[in-house]
């Protein structure tokens, strides 16, 4: 990037991919004042399809499809990712370039505007059947439906009273300035995130210098990253299989924790694994190992 005079990012246009992206440049207007930035927002085929889950319609490449169009047709230069929402599996010629420091990973509990209990007459809005496995032994009284759309969408439907409830990333409500609106934060050993959560994935060209984001990257975030990635890459789990994996990260120890979903016997198991950080990828690989044997 030393040789670089311009760099474009590709968003999607929701509000929070926006924000998101905004960090990237604030970060390189203030690190890289040489250098000229913009963004271009497109809509992606995720934002589009609301009325039915994503495991129903193609899964979380849905959300990468048209910003990878845009990085290979050389229209963006980077673009920037939730990394949750980011599949498993990425190409060759478009490689991960840096991984964030990451925000609150935890999930958590929205009310309706002015309410300080849950209405159980009314669903709790979920579209995550990994949240709804924790959950439910949370509250078995509960019954879930799924809830589509933007933040914004999300919550005008909670407080248009179609939702007793709806549960959210903390990340998201914190980017966006809507701590205010989170009425519980559940531990990740309650409710085990999906993996990534919290943390940006900035993704690239093959061959171009990116070294311009060094300094955005974070050694935790991209080890608590690969970890959680390499568990569920291992298991195949999609955007459809209810998987979760979290690092808890120590000094240069990591504990790992993961949910898994047996998906012809419905069994749910759970379980953690320690080890060093440099370690990372080998620590998701072997509890992914453990968890599958138990079934």
């Amino acid at each position: 990037m030393s040789n670089r005079k311009k760099l474009i990012i590709g968003s999607r246009e929701s509000a929070l991919a926006v924000v998101q992206s905004r960090m990237v440049l604030a970060y390189l207007k203030e690190k890289h004042p040489e250098l000229e930035t913009d963004l271009l927002t497109m809509k992606t085929t995720g934002d589009i399809i609301l009325d039915r889950r994503l495991d129903q319609i193609g899964g979380k490449g849905l959300f990468v499809k048209e910003l990878d169009r845009a990085l290979l047709e050389k229209r963006s230069d980077l673009s920037v990712h939730s990394l949750k929402d980011l599949p498993m599996e990425v190409a060759e010629e478009l490689p991960v370039v840096c991984f964030s420091k990451r925000e609150d990973p935890r999930d958590v509990l929205v009310l309706p505007e002015g309410k300080s209990e849950i209405d159980f007459s009314k669903p709790i809005g979920t579209s995550s059947l990994r949240r709804i496995l924790q959950l439910k032994k949370l509250y078995p009284e509960a019954r879930f439906e799924s809830v589509r759309g933007n933040l914004q969408t999300r919550l005008r439907k909670l407080d248009e009273g179609q939702y007793s409830a709806i549960i959210l990333a903390a990340a998201g409500m914190k980017r966006m300035g809507l701590e205010h609106r989170i009425s519980r934060y559940f531990t990740v050993e309650e409710v085990i995130p999906a993996a990534g959560q919290g943390i940006l994935a900035l993704q690239g060209r093959a061959g171009e210098d990116y070294s311009a984001l060094e300094e955005f990257g974070d050694a935790e975030g991209t080890a608590a990253a690969l970890a959680e990635r390499a568990y569920v890459r291992y298991l195949d789990g999609g955007c459809s299989s209810p998987i979760a994996a979290h690092a808890k990260i120590s000094g240069d120890s990591m504990e790992l924790l993961a949910l898994y979903y047996n998906e012809e016997t419905k069994a749910v198991s759970f379980g953690s694994k320690t080890g060093p950080l440099a370690d990372a990828e080998k620590i998701g690989i072997a509890l992914a190992k453990e968890l599958q044997a138990k079934g």
